[in-house]
């Protein structure tokens, strides 16, 4: 078993790790320590969703639908542009309202509703988890289930870790001068990705 549950948690955890939208508002819920537990539950769920999809032959379906990619890059292109100036807003704004002693905290559901946005409407989750590790894990025949059980692990252990992980940052982000600093990188990697989207 472990000869295609190592492989698939190591491929699925090199793809979870680069930085991207969903892994910043991970980070950043874990650091104001809002609903972090149901944000992690989502995101690592959706990806055991996508990677059973892939692994079960779903890719071949995303293939043979040439309309949904164009559908779903510009679609997300949308999404992240939004989050992006809004996230530059708040960088920019003096008022200090990203302390997170006097942040207005969001509700469950906005807050699964913008989690679920960020994992469904990107393109690449889907070139990543349904196309890349569906064919990878098409290679392992009858143990294509271990495989996916292996990438289904690394995304639940990235995203736990990841969202809990970040109050060890606590301490850095008590000034309201940091939360803006990442406000504003948040803010251009939504919009970089935005733009990659776009050109692509």
């Amino acid at each position: 078993m472990s000869s295609a549950f190592i492989p698939g948690f190591l491929l699925g955890f090199s793809l979870i790790v680069a930085i991207g939208a969903q892994n910043a508002f991970v980070l950043r819920q874990g650091l104001r320590k809002e609903h972090v537990f149901w944000v992690c539950l989502i995101c690592a769920l959706s990806d055991a969703a996508l990677i059973a999809a892939g692994v079960a032959g779903f890719g071949v379906l995303v293939t043979l639908m040439p309309w949904l990619a164009p559908v779903m890059r510009f679609g997300g292109a949308a999404f992240l542009i939004g989050y992006g100036l809004r996230s530059l807003w708040s960088a920019w704004r003096k008022s200090g309202a990203l302390n997170p002693s006097n942040d207005v905290r969001k509700s469950l559901g906005a807050t699964a509703a913008a989690c679920l946005a960020f994992t469904w409407l990107n393109p690449h989750v889907y070139l990543d988890t349904v196309v890349l590790l569906g064919s990878v894990g098409a290679q392992y025949g009858g143990r294509r289930a271990v495989f996916a059980a292996g990438a289904i692990t690394s995304s639940f252990l990235f995203f736990f870790s990841l969202g809990y992980g970040a109050r060890l940052l606590r301490p850095l982000f008590a000034d309201p001068k940091a939360w803006r600093v990442l406000d504003g990188l948040i803010g251009i990697t939504m919009l970089a990705l935005a733009a990659k989207l776009v050109l692509e």
